[in-house]
C-alpha cells in the first residue's frame, strides 16, 4: 500500500502553493485560432513558451505563482508547454501535490500542455516519495490533469490525443503548417528500471506491459505525426517530450552497456526513420537533464549512433530546456510567417524570470 504521509514542510509548501494560486487566479481566455489537425491562419508567426522540470523543492514551489505571471505577461504566446517533472525527486507524490500543481496550472492564461515527468510516476516508488505503485500513481495523474482530453489545460485549445489507447496525455496539433506532438516518453529508461523502493529487482510484467503499450502508442504518434506534416507539406515538424534520450552525462554508461536505454530504442528508430524522409527540419524539444543545450545527437559521427545501432539523422535539432535549480527561464520559440522554410522557421531564446 502506498504510503500517504507527507512531511510538515512538504505540507506546508503545498498549502502555501494554494492559496498563491487562489490570490494569483484569474479568468483564463478560453479563445484560439489552433485546431487538433487543421492550419492556423496565422500567417504572420507566432510564439510559444517550453517549461520543464519545475517546481522542484519548497523554494521553486513558492516561486511557481510568479514564474506563471512572467509566463502569462508574455502576451505574444500562442500556448506552453511543461515537458514534465512537476516536482523534483525526492518528494512525496500525494494527491494532494498534484491537486495544488492542477490548481496553479489553471492560472494559465495561455493554453498549456503537459507530459508527465518520472519524478510524478516513474520514481514514485521511492521510500521518500511515498513508496507508491508508479501504474497507480499514473492512473491518478490522467485523472487530475487529463480530465478533459482533447483540451489544454489553462485556457482551452483544441488537440488530438491517443484518449482511445488510454493515453490522453499523447497530443498533437498543427499551426501554420508546423506540426507539434508532445509524446510520454520517460527517464528511468522509459520506465523499465525496477521499483526498488517496492522491493523490486527486476521490471515487473505490469511494469513491461505499461512500456510496451505506452511505447508502441508513442511511435505511432511519431509516424502520424510526420505522415499528416507529409500530407499538408508542412514546414518542420516539432516533438516534445520529458525523456533526455541523449543525456550526455549518461553517455559513459551507455557506451559500456547500450542496454541502460533499451526503453528508448524504439522510439529513437521511428524519429531516425521520420526524419530522414522527411523533407524539412525537425525539432526535439525536452526536458530531463536540466541544463540548457541545443545540437544534434543524431548527427554523422555521434556515438549515440553506435548505442541505438542506426544510421544518422542529421537533420534533427534537439533543444533542452533548464530545469530544477537553472529553471530561472522559460524558453520561447518563435516560428517564422508562412514564406519561410528550411532552417529559418523556427528560432529560440531563453527569457529569464523577473525574480
Amino acid at each position: 500500500m502506498p504510503s500517504k504521509t507527507i512531511t510538515t514542510t512538504t505540507a506546508a509548501a503545498v498549502l502555501a502553493l494554494g492559496l498563491l494560486a487562489s490570490q494569483a487566479a484569474t479568468a483564463a481566455d478560453n479563445t484560439s485560432d489552433s485546431t487538433g489537425d487543421s492550419n492556423s491562419a496565422d500567417s504572420k508567426g507566432f510564439t510559444f513558451g517550453v517549461i520543464g522540470d519545475i517546481p522542484y523543492g519548497e523554494a521553486e514551489i513558492a516561486k511557481f505563482p510568479a514564474r506563471i505571471q512572467d509566463i502569462n505577461n508574455d502576451s505574444a504566446l500562442k500556448f506552453v508547454t511543461h515537458v514534465g517533472d512537476i516536482k523534483n525527486g525526492s518528494s512525496v507524490c500525494s494527491d494532494e501535490y498534484f491537486a495544488a500543481i492542477r490548481t496553479q496550472f489553471d492560472t494559465f492564461k495561455h493554453p498549456l500542455v503537459y507530459t508527465p515527468g518520472d519524478n510524478e510516476w516513474v520514481d514514485c516508488h521511492r521510500t521518500n516519495n511515498g513508496a507508491y505503485n508508479p501504474l497507480e500513481r499514473l492512473d491518478k495523474l490522467r485523472e487530475v490533469f487529463f480530465d478533459e482530453p482533447g483540451k489544454t489545460l489553462g485556457a482551452t485549445m483544441p488537440v488530438t490525443t491517443q484518449a482511445d489507447l488510454g493515453l490522453p496525455e499523447n497530443v498533437r496539433f498543427t499551426r501554420n503548417r508546423v506540426a507539434l506532438s508532445v509524446l510520454n516518453i520517460q527517464g528511468s529508461n522509459n520506465s523499465l528500471q525496477p521499483w526498488t523502493g517496492l522491493g523490486e529487482t527486476a521490471a515487473t510484467p505490469g511494469q513491461v506491459a505499461e512500456v510496451e503499450h505506452r511505447t508502441d502508442a508513442v511511435v505511432a504518434q511519431i509516424h502520424d505525426t510526420f505522415a499528416d506534416a507529409e500530407r499538408r507539406n508542412d514546414r518542420a515538424v516539432v516533438l516534445m517530450t520529458q525523456a533526455d534520450m541523449f543525456d550526455s552525462s549518461q553517455l559513459a554508461g551507455a557506451t559500456a552497456n547500450p542496454d541502460t536505454v533499451s526503453g528508448f530504442r524504439d522510439i529513437v528508430q521511428a524519429i531516425i526513420d521520420e526524419t530522414n524522409s522527411f523533407d524539412a527540419p525537425v525539432y526535439l524539444i525536452n526536458g530531463d537533464s536540466h541544463v540548457f543545450a541545443e545540437n544534434r545527437p543524431l548527427a554523422e559521427g555521434s556515438p549515440w549512433l553506435d548505442i541505438y545501432g542506426q544510421p544518422a539523422a542529421d537533420d534533427l535539432q534537439r533543444i533542452t530546456v533548464d530545469g530544477s535549480a537553472n529553471a530561472t527561464n522559460y524558453v520561447r520559440f518563435t516560428v517564422a510567417g508562412n514564406s519561410a522554410d528550411g532552417a529559418g522557421v523556427l528560432a529560440w531564446e531563453r527569457v529569464p524570470y523577473s525574480r
